[in-house]
C-alpha cells in the first residue's frame, strides 16, 4: 500500500498571505498560490524514440486505433488558458496549454456507447480514471505544449492528457493507452488512499476523508 495519502493527510498547510481578494476567490479551498511548476511524480522520467512512440486506443471502442505521434501532431489542435490545482496543494494561475481538444480527438475512432469512463494508462506502470463526460470540456486536452513550448520530459513529454478541474494526478504524463470503459475502475493513486473524483473546490484530495488535511511538501521539490 502506498503511504502517500496518509501523509498528506497528517501535515498542516501554510497561511495564505498578500493575496488579493480575486486570487483568493480563484483559490481552492487548501491551496497555496505559487507562480513555479512544482515537478511531482512516481518513478523515473521516461526516455523515448520518438520513431517508434505509439498512442493506443482500446476497450469500448469499435476497433482499436494506434496513432503516431507524427499522425496526432496533424489533428487540430487549441490553445487553453487556466488554472491548475495540485492534490500536494499547491496552485498555479493563468496556465497555457495546447494540444488536441480530447472530445475532437473522438472523431478518429468510433466510441461505443456502453463507454462511460476512461482510463488513462502511462509510463511508468501510472493510470488514472476520469468519466468520459469530465472529458468533453472545452478546456480537456491531449496536450503537447505548455507555456508556448514543447512538454519537458519532467513534465510529460511527448503527450499528457490535460483536466484541469481535477487534481492535478487526473492530468497524466506520458501517457501511452487510452483505454474506454463501461465500469469504472481505480487508477493508482485511487488505489492508494486518494479520491476517485478530485474535484479541488469540493477538497476532495482523499478517500474516506470529508475534511482532509493538505500538506506544503511540493515547496520542497524541484520544479521549473
Amino acid at each position: 500500500m502506498h503511504m502517500k495519502a496518509d501523509r498528506l493527510k497528517k501535515t498542516k498547510p501554510a497561511p495564505l498571505t498578500n493575496l488579493t481578494e480575486e486570487q483568493r476567490a480563484k483559490l481552492p479551498p487548501g491551496q497555496a498560490l505559487t507562480d513555479k511548476f512544482p515537478i511531482l511524480h512516481e518513478g523515473e522520467v521516461p526516455q523515448y524514440d520518438m520513431s517508434t512512440w505509439t498512442l493506443e486506443v482500446f476497450g469500448e471502442v469499435e476497433e482499436p486505433r494506434t496513432f503516431t505521434y507524427d499522425e496526432l501532431m496533424a489533428m487540430p489542435t487549441v490553445k487553453v488558458k487556466t488554472d491548475i490545482h495540485c492534490v500536494t496543494r499547491w496552485s498555479k494561475f493563468d496556465t497555457e496549454w495546447e494540444g488536441i481538444l480530447f472530445r475532437d480527438f473522438l472523431s478518429y475512432f468510433k466510441v461505443k456507447p456502453e463507454a462511460k469512463y476512461v482510463m488513462f494508462h502511462a509510463d511508468p506502470d501510472y493510470d488514472t480514471n476520469v468519466p468520459l463526460e469530465d472529458l468533453m470540456r472545452d478546456d480537456c486536452l491531449l496536450a503537447y505544449k505548455y507555456d508556448g513550448k514543447p512538454l519537458t520530459e519532467k513534465h510529460g513529454y511527448p503527450l499528457r492528457t490535460f483536466v484541469p478541474h481535477r487534481y492535478f494526478w487526473k492530468s497524466a504524463k506520458w501517457i501511452r493507452r487510452i483505454e474506454f470503459m463501461a465500469e469504472d475502475r481505480p487508477g493508482f493513486w485511487e488505489r492508494n488512499g486518494f479520491h476517485n473524483e478530485a474535484d479541488p473546490w469540493k477538497e476532495q484530495r482523499f478517500s474516506g476523508e470529508d475534511l482532509p488535511i493538505p500538506e506544503d511538501e511540493w515547496t520542497r521539490k524541484d520544479y521549473d
